[in-house]
């Protein structure tokens, strides 16, 4: 046994040196580890009815999850059959040689695509699942656990992801687990259990509102668990667990969030010392612990939601959810009330239109009436204390009459002339000449007349709050978002957004609300997140006095007057929302 354990270790990690990046990001082979598979299979096993079981994992790789949950069952004394599916050959022969190794038996791994291999009706695509089918995987598994790709049906290919879309009626940009979800609902029986581990986009995004809507319409939800920027798998991966029963529930049934992410916010109190993070998870505490050098932040509670509908789920303990529920109920108004968050300029050939270097191409440089300021996110600062702007854009548009124009380009013959020297680049976008566009133009400029506007402009991605106020006409890059105030009356408006989108209590709201950070504490500042930044009443005497605030920071240099006055401003803010000040995030 031991020899063939020893085999089967040195073939492992020669077929793992086999896959590449490049392989895992086309394919989505993200391999589940095995304290994870068995922390997964555990929790399945918790649900699981007597009598036989049939296992199904559809895109099995090397066995990992389809071994563990074995393993789990032989405990339970539970007769059972293991159903794998993969195209790869190596992978299964990988995984049919450990499930033996292991003393597993009745296992059935088949090569094939297990997408193509499902059957789906007309009545299916709609969600309303029935058992005429021909397929001999449809409606027959009791048990399917899964981590199935990720990766963007675009990358796919366009003929499989066209495919995919007809026999899915996917549309937009949706991650190819999606189709898996509708899939491996379909090969379960009523009542059967569901344990998928995903990327957890889909639990906090515009674009998981149908997959929430889904997952709430077919399944009694058991548990979820967001294991976000736990690093847990080898590639950048912010996965989540999924645990249901396969049923149309006509009211939603009591269930359980764990939520788990790696604390980078200065957190000082006491700490749970354990030995990883599965400990931290397999605890019945909340709180913050910390595990080989590392600290995690662990908070739990009931999950809610309603049943069909593509709203996010709420996974706050009752004290966050309370606290969730005074901002909400202050708040007079939303951003998205007053104005409309736009993201920055899209070239599609950054390298040809933006650049430090100008400059250096001295007389060959193109006219600098062209050539315009540009706001990018390693420039931009919470507050006007810093002016360090050196990247400009080639920006060839203009505004006639209030309405977008490409500048006419031999006017210019030193733009004419950088830009034939990009051709091939600038004529390689199709798309832009397809729409009868001129080749030399942005793919997404905006408006050029609201350039000189007043605007707030932040990062996509950020670990803290730099909401910036320019006044001096910059353009924004595609790395950040913008609002911008139109008529004179609306520029206050502005100044109050910043004072509250800086403070430390918004972005405790937005940890909390929206739930979307990346690795290593960074957040996401998407156009759905800040449109929905609740704001104390404008004409009120505490969002006066944030304004005024606010003008003192953005004309401040002071380091040490800056930071009294963002302490002033947490408190105004906590004030005007009717809570305590947040000075440390916790």
């Amino acid at each position: 046994m031991l020899r063939i354990l020893m085999i089967l270790s040195i073939f492992e990690i020669s077929l793992r040196k086999m896959i590449t990046k490049e392989q895992i990001k086309n394919t989505g082979a993200t391999f589940t580890p095995a304290m994870l598979a068995d922390f997964l299979s555990s929790k399945i096993s918790f649900y699981v009815n007597n009598g036989k079981q049939r296992v199904l994992d559809p895109a099995c790789g090397e066995g990992e999850l389809l071994l563990s949950i074995g393993q789990k069952l032989s405990k339970l004394k539970t007769d059972f059959e293991l159903v794998g599916y993969d195209s790869n050959s190596h992978y299964l022969k990988l995984a049919n040689e450990r499930m033996i190794s292991f003393g597993l038996k009745n296992i059935n791994l088949v090569q094939n695509d297990f997408l193509q291999s499902i059957d789906l009706s007309k009545e299916q695509l709609l969600f309303n699942f029935t058992p005429s089918v021909q397929s001999s995987i449809n409606n027959s598994f009791d048990i399917v656990i899964a981590n199935p790709p990720y990766v963007r049906t675009q990358i796919l290919g366009t003929e499989q992801a066209q495919d995919l879309a007809r026999k899915f009626n996917l549309k937009g940009r949706v991650d190819l687990y999606h189709p898996f979800l509708i899939a491996m609902t379909e090969s379960l029986k009523e009542g059967g259990i569901l344990g998928v581990i995903t990327s957890n986009r889909y639990l906090s995004t515009k674009g998981g509102e149908s997959i929430r809507k889904f997952l709430s319409e077919n399944y009694e939800i058991l548990e979820l668990i967001d294991l976000g920027d736990t690093k847990l798998f080898d590639a950048a991966v912010l996965p989540a667990i999924f645990l249901g029963r396969k049923r149309k529930p006509k009211n939603p049934s009591p269930a359980n969030f764990i939520k788990v992410y790696e604390e980078l916010n200065g957190y000082n109190g006491n700490l749970i010392p354990v030995e990883s993070i599965y400990d931290v998870l397999n605890s019945k505490q909340s709180g913050y612990f910390t595990a080989k050098g590392k600290r995690y932040k662990k908070s739990s509670g009931p999950l809610k939601y309603k049943i069909g509908s593509g709203a996010c789920w709420e996974m706050l303990s009752n004290n966050e959810s309370d606290w969730v529920s005074k901002i909400d109920s202050a708040a007079k108004n939303r951003v998205q009330d007053f104005f409309k968050v736009k993201v920055g300029i899209k070239s599609t050939a950054d390298k040809v239109f933006i650049s430090d270097k100008w400059e250096e191409l001295k007389a060959d440089k193109p006219e600098d009436e062209l050539l315009k300021d540009l706001i990018s996110q390693e420039n931009v600062e919470p507050w006007n204390a810093t002016d360090n702007f050196k990247l400009k854009v080639l920006y060839p548009h203009i505004s006639i009459d209030g309405k977008k124009n490409t500048v006419d380009i031999e006017k210019y013959p030193k733009a004419k002339k950088y830009f034939l020297q990009h051709e091939e680049k600038l004529k390689s976008r199709e798309y832009l000449i397809e729409a009868g566009r001129h080749w030399f133009e942005l793919w997404v400029p905006h408006r050029p007349d609201h350039w000189q506007y007043p605007k707030l402009v932040f990062p996509d991605i950020s670990l803290i709050p730099r909401f910036y106020f320019d006044y001096g006409g910059k353009i924004v890059n595609g790395n950040c978002y913008w609002i911008v105030a139109t008529k004179n009356e609306d520029v206050e408006k502005l100044l109050l957004i910043q004072g509250v989108a800086n403070s430390k209590l918004m972005t405790k709201y937005h940890d909390l609300v929206f739930n979307n950070k990346l690795y290593s504490g960074r957040r996401r500042y998407f156009t759905q997140y800040v449109e929905r930044y609740p704001l104390p009443d404008f004409i009120s005497l505490q969002a006066k006095e944030i304004i005024s605030t606010v003008k003192e920071l953005n004309k401040s240099t002071n380091k040490e007057q800056i930071s009294k006055l963002e302490i002033k401003l947490e408190i105004l803010v906590a004030k005007a929302f009717g809570v305590e000040p947040v000075f440390n995030l916790d």
